[in-house]
């Protein structure tokens, strides 16, 4: 074993030392952006789960779901790769009873309503992170904008998402409330959930989009507690993609980065050296990293042993994150862990 490979071993396990599961009552007792908690990566594909229930079971504190705009049947359309079609485990459930049987493939106002459900039959579950990913970007000027998600997410997720403006509070901006460590208690969340959005992979990849979701909702936000309507906007837009310093620096218009709070990268990224990951601790900054089971020495993605991947976690919370995730189905011992957020 080369000694990089020694050193992150004995880092993974002196972060396991010193970062013990907190116990139930402390978690709760944690801020919200004062705990790490685990995520499962593409929660609605089928071949994961057979309904998306069945992932809320584990007691995940993330779910993802991946959404297309369908601008000619105006439906957003849960799928990896098919922007016309749904193929995911949701189902049109009417009551709690429902989540476990019926036929799947529904839009995301289904799968949201599972989520709801779920919620309700489980109160003290949670706070769950409900992460979007909107695959080839919102398309406003056909009526697919950030105003209408905003729409679709309150019908159907309705009191129990923790909005922005729960957040902002008195406060003038998000960033302003998260320096100030205006974050609730995990028990006071309980049963709600935080909806964060990132830009697809399609959307970034595609020469011809010149505006971005992140771009797009963080402007959405800014117009919005200029109208003095913040209390609509539903969803915290995330910076996407692992940077040293401050990532909000990459927007050109100055006016949009203190609505962005939340930060999503690879774990991998973060932990290689160069990015200080602390400033996301001190400023109360929610940090998912993702992939986690790639951070050297790398682990199954999928089917790692319970210690493997409670050490791993470990090490990412005292590297600052809010969430881990990865594809750790099988393991609900470690979707359903808390630990203190180093």
């Amino acid at each position: 074993m080369s000694l990089r490979r020694i050193a992150t071993a004995l880092l993974a396990a002196t972060a396991a030392t010193l970062l013990p599961i907190a116990p139930a009552q402390a978690a709760t007792d944690l801020p919200f952006a004062g705990a790490t908690t685990v995520g499962l990566h593409n929660t609605y594909d089928p071949a994961a789960f057979p309904q998306l229930a069945r992932a809320l079971d584990t007691g995940t504190g993330l779910i993802e779901l991946d959404a297309w705009t369908d601008t000619v049947t105006k439906e957003w359309k849960v799928s990896h790769s098919n922007p016309l079609g749904n193929s995911n485990n949701c189902v049109a459930a009417t009551d709690a009873s429902q989540l476990y049987g019926g036929g799947t493939n529904k839009n995301l106002e289904h799968c949201l309503d599972d989520v709801r459900l779920w919620l309700g039959a489980h109160p003290q579950a949670g706070p769950l992170v409900v992460k979007l990913e909107l695959k080839g970007g919102f398309a406003a000027n056909r009526g697919m904008g950030p105003a209408q998600l905003d729409a679709l997410i309150a019908a159907h997720l309705g009191s129990t998402v923790f909005r922005p403006a729960d957040l902002l509070g008195s406060y003038l901006t998000l960033d302003a409330a998260a320096r100030a460590g205006h974050w609730p208690s995990r028990s006071a969340l309980a049963g709600r959930v935080l909806v964060d959005l990132i830009p697809g992979t399609v959307e970034e990849q595609n020469p011809f989009d010149t505006l971005h979701t992140d771009v797009e909702y963080g402007r959405h936000l800014r117009d919005l507690a200029a109208a003095g309507r913040i209390g609509q906007a539903q969803v915290f837009p995330a910076v996407h993609g692992a940077a040293a310093g401050d990532p909000r620096g990459r927007y050109a218009e100055t006016g949009i980065r203190p609505w962005f709070v939340v930060f999503d990268g690879d774990a991998a990224t973060y932990l290689a050296g160069g990015i200080d990951t602390s400033w996301y601790r001190t400023g109360n900054y929610f940090l998912v990293m993702t992939d986690a089971h790639n951070v050297a020495p790398a682990i199954s993605g999928t089917a790692p042993t319970a210690e493997q991947a409670r050490a791993r976690v470990a090490q990412l919370a005292a590297a600052h994150a809010s969430l881990a995730t990865s594809d750790w189905r099988a393991l609900p011992e470690i979707q359903s862990l808390v630990l203190p957020r180093g």
